[in-house]
């Protein structure tokens, strides 16, 4: 696939030392391999990433699952069968309000896809405010419609002896001020559910004859749930308060932008998605289009619209992009949304945009998040692929025919190694070949200075 024989070419760097974990803060407990790359294409990228590898700039790093503090496991959403969840549904509506009436949000910040929490997850340290301060407690509102002198006393009361009871009928009882004039008739309580039952039988009528003259969409017909397409475009209105526009571009970065004839019509590489709020740029979104997939890299945006989780709306947007993308190269189907790290409370929203898949670090085969969850509440690292006889389909099984970049000459692996007799770098090349894949070392060029 790869635009006029471009190949990859790549320094591996190793990684025996570790360094302050960003999720735990724990100063060495964090370790990965990594490689610098000059230049990728986007087949080379995509069968890293199914291997456990994900960019940073021209870094390209894999975490050492059973080493590192928090293991972090490819996550990917299948766009196509992607469902939005209430938290989903809430942010859309929200950046529609906010769209068409001008309403921003009070709530707490968002943070952007590596680390945004949901609305069900506060973050550390922060406690959630008893109740919403623009909520009132119905609970706490006395009802002022009760008259001063009417008795709420009997229902609390104690139930008397029968004796004490025969005793009171003798006292004389003091006179009242009658019935409130101000408050309807009583009325049984046989009478008020026949008046309701003859009430919900002429409203369905009514709905009877309004479905025959106006039907229903199609969705009602079918009972099928609205699409994530269309709670994005719900209730905005032609002529919207505030207009967010998208931009496209291709952007600087290792991967070689490349077009295919299946491929989709943008072509394959690294864009920047900009989203521009009345002509003013708000967010940026940087995204990998590869052959089987969508791959976020990362997002920033301006903080006053903090409020409106731009984090989970771009989310959103990209899986929308996925879907559509998908219709032109029907191979690209899926979303990823980078590491997925369950010992990190703040980082498990990621596992909310389903169905979606966990990379098991031994096998590289993808297991559904639901079987993957009862063994990472037990231990933070897991071979989740539950068949004891699978194993990696690419592992390395030949040094030799690994490929290098020496002197400006591609060769094997076993001619190099002819070349420079008593070289003491076999073990560095096997374990980058083992970490990539026979297929990757057949095809990466790996740089010997």
């Amino acid at each position: 696939m790869a635009a006029g024989g471009s190949l990859s070419i790549v320094e591996y760097f190793g990684g025996d030392d570790g360094y302050r974990c960003g999720y735990c803060k724990h100063e060495n407990g964090n370790f990965s391999h990594g490689m610098w790359s000059h230049t990728m294409t986007v087949q080379d990228y995509q069968d890293l990433i199914d291997r456990g590898w994900r960019r940073s700039g021209k870094y390209v790093y894999k975490p050492i699952m059973n080493k590192t503090c928090c293991p972090q496991y490819t996550i990917r959403c299948h766009a196509l069968n992607f469902h939005p969840s209430k938290t989903h549904k809430k942010t859309l509506k929200k950046v529609n309000r906010f769209l068409s009436k001008g309403e921003m949000p009070v709530e707490k910040h968002d943070e952007g896809h590596e680390g945004e929490p949901m609305d069900s997850v506060h973050e550390e340290g922060v406690q959630p405010p008893p109740q919403d301060p623009l909520k009132i407690d119905h609970s706490e509102v006395q009802d002022i419609s009760t008259s001063p002198d009417t008795d709420t006393t009997n229902s609390a009361a104690p139930t008397m002896p029968r004796d004490d009871a025969e005793k009171t009928t003798n006292v004389t009882p003091k006179p009242g001020k009658g019935a409130d004039p101000n408050r309807p008739l009583c009325r049984k309580a046989k009478d008020l559910r026949k008046e309701r039952r003859l009430l919900k039988e002429q409203q369905k009528q009514q709905e009877a004859v309004s479905s025959s003259v106006n039907p229903a969409p199609s969705k009602s017909a079918s009972n099928q749930p609205k699409s994530l397409e269309g709670f994005i475009t719900e209730s905005l209105p032609s002529d919207p308060l505030h207009r967010l526009e998208f931009k496209r571009f291709l952007c600087d970065s290792p991967l070689e932008a490349e077009t295919a004839p299946d491929g989709p019509d943008v072509g394959y590489g690294s864009f920047h998605q900009q989203y521009w709020l009345d002509g003013t740029i708000v967010a940026v979104g940087v995204l990998d289009i590869l052959p089987s997939c969508v791959s976020s890299v990362y997002l920033y945006y301006h903080p006053d619209f903090s409020s409106l989780s731009l984090g989970t709306y771009s989310a959103l947007r990209e899986i929308a992009f996925t879907r559509q993308l998908q219709q032109q190269s029907p191979k690209l189907s899926y979303y990823y949304l980078g590491f997925y790290v369950h010992s990190c409370p703040k980082m498990r929203y990621k596992g909310q945009y389903r169905p979606s898949d966990l990379l098991c670090p031994e096998t590289y085969t993808w297991v559904p998040i639901e079987r993957c969850i009862p063994r990472l509440d037990i231990s933070a690292y897991s071979r989740l692929n539950e068949n004891a006889q699978a194993g990696d389909a690419r592992a390395l099984k030949e040094l030799s025919r690994v490929l290098v970049l020496h002197r400006r000459t591609v060769m094997p692996y076993a001619a190099y190694a002819r070349k420079r007799k008593g070289s003491n770098d076999e073990k560095e090349v096997e374990q980058y070949a083992s970490l990539v894949g026979q297929t990757c070392a057949e095809r990466i060029l790996l740089y010997r200075a």
